[in-house]
This record gives structure tokens, sequence and C-alpha cells, in this order.
């Protein structure tokens, strides 16, 4: 068996990358040896080759994009001009790019890296342990078969959704950034139950864990979030007198605008400063 003939290759091994490559081993959709990955950073190929056990490295992105008909881009913003440049060139006929680098349009990657057949995803860090939500657009050009293979490949992550490209500034600010921001919650509400006098360990166990369970029951029930508040916030209770604060401090206010400030900087990050064409005519 060739592994090429369906492998793919990852362009960075940073974390979404491994959390990526892990997730589509374990759901069998590939074998290590099916991946190939260039990163330049020793500790980037270390942990890889740990926890996805055969995986390939090439010696340069070029190389790496020459060996499958799927390329998934998982570099920071900021170095994703010059890696689609450096692969212009090295990219299959039929190969489809896929990208996970946030802000960058289709357009854009279609036109630096000379390929009309572009994927864009927006993931999440919960990928790292198979609950993450991935957001697809895509070009015309892409085949139905590759699209279909790369909606597969995703959902072995989480949960996978299609939208259109317009969107995906503000899927950014809920979802790519969301994670942040729910982390710094927890981290508030331990520290809330160590001012109301709790352990710090137990203090953050019952956060961690009342945010894990407050997700399942949403997802589980579909009910929508401002009825479940209501649901535990009796008439002169504990939870209306916390929601009371919140209000007063503007918390759902400012977590809003959180959103808003980071979809706005994923449009920031989507203004490359050359996307001239690379490579050959496609």
């Amino acid at each position: 068996m060739n592994h090429d003939d369906h492998g793919l290759s990852l362009i960075g091994g940073g974390q979404m990358a491994l959390a990526l490559a892990e997730g589509f081993c374990r759901a069998g959709l590939v074998t290590g040896p099916d991946i190939q990955v260039y990163d330049p950073a020793a500790a980037a190929k270390e942990r890889l080759a740990a926890r996805v056990p055969g995986v390939r490295f090439a010696a340069g992105a070029a190389a790496a994009a020459a060996a499958a008909p799927i390329v998934f881009l998982a570099v920071k913003p900021q170095q994703a001009a010059e890696a689609c440049r450096e692969i212009a060139a090295s990219l299959r006929a039929d190969a489809v790019l896929v990208s996970i680098v946030a802000g960058l349009s289709t357009a854009t990657l279609a036109a630096i890296a000379g390929t009309p057949r572009v994927i864009r995803v927006m993931p999440n860090t919960p990928s790292l342990v198979g609950r993450g939500v991935s957001v697809v657009c895509h070009t015309p050009a892409v085949p139905a078969a590759a699209l279909a293979r790369t909606l597969a490949l995703l959902a072995a992550v989480g949960h996978v959704h299609e939208a259109d490209e317009s969107l995906l500034d503000a899927v950014t600010g809920v979802s790519g950034s969301g994670p942040g921001f729910i982390a710094r919650f927890v981290e508030a509400l331990a520290e809330g139950g160590v001012q109301a006098g709790l352990p710090p360990d137990l203090a953050l166990a019952l956060a961690v864990q009342t945010l894990a369970g407050t997700g399942a029951l949403l997802e589980q029930t579909g009910e929508h979030p401002a009825r479940v508040r209501e649901k535990v916030s009796s008439p002169g209770g504990t939870t209306l007198a916390g929601l009371a604060v919140l209000d007063q401090q503007g918390v759902p206010a400012a977590i809003a605008a959180a959103v808003v400030a980071a979809a706005a900087r994923a449009r920031e990050l989507g203004r490359p400063p050359d996307a001239s064409p690379a490579g050959r005519d496609r």
C-alpha cells in the first residue's frame, strides 16, 4: 500500500496539529505512517513522535506538501503567507489545502498558494480531548470526495459545522477564542470559592466539574441557557444573589464584548501584506 495515496500532510506541528493527528489516528481514519509533518521545532517533533507512533517528518514544507493529497496548514497567522509560498510549487495537481489559520480567507490562501482548492477550518483547543468544534467553508473548486474526507477527519476530534465564509471571523470570536474566555471564567469561579473559604484544590475541581456538567446538560437537553439559568434561580435564593452581582459588574456585557473584540482581531489577521499569486497556474 502506498500510504501517500490516502495520507495527509501537516505544515506545522503545534498543539492543534497534534490534536488533529491524534484524533485522526484514534478514529482509525489514518495511521501514524500515513501522516507526514514539517515543523522546524525539535520539541514539536518529539511530542508528535511520542503521541502519534510512526508519524513521518519531512525535511521541509515543500517536501511535506508534495507527499499527500490533503495538506493541512497549521501555522501561526504571521507565518502563513511564507508557508504558502514555500509549498505552492510542490502541491500536487489534485491537492486540497486545508487551512486552520485564523483570519486568512480562502481567496487569500488560494492566491498565495496558487491553488483554487482550499478548505478553511476554524477548530478549537478542546479538539485535544476529542470535544472540539470545527467550522468549515471551502472554495467551489474543492472536489466533493476531498471535502467529505476532510469533514470525516475533523469529525474525529469533535463537532463539525459548515458555514458561509463571511461568518468565520465571528465563529473565531465564539468557539475559537471561547475556550480562553471560559478558562478565565473557571479561574474566577475557583477564586471565588477560595475567597468563600474552600481549599484551592477543591475550589478548582468544583469549578471545572460544574462547567463540564453544565455544558453536558445544555448539549444533551437542547434547552436554551436562559431556561437552564431560570431553573436554578429560586426567588430570593443563592443563585439570584450571585447573578445580580454579575449583572451589576457588567460581566455578561464584557463577555459579549470579548467575543466581538476577538472577531475584530481575526479580521485584522486576515489582511495579508501580500496576496500575490505564487507557484503555477491552476
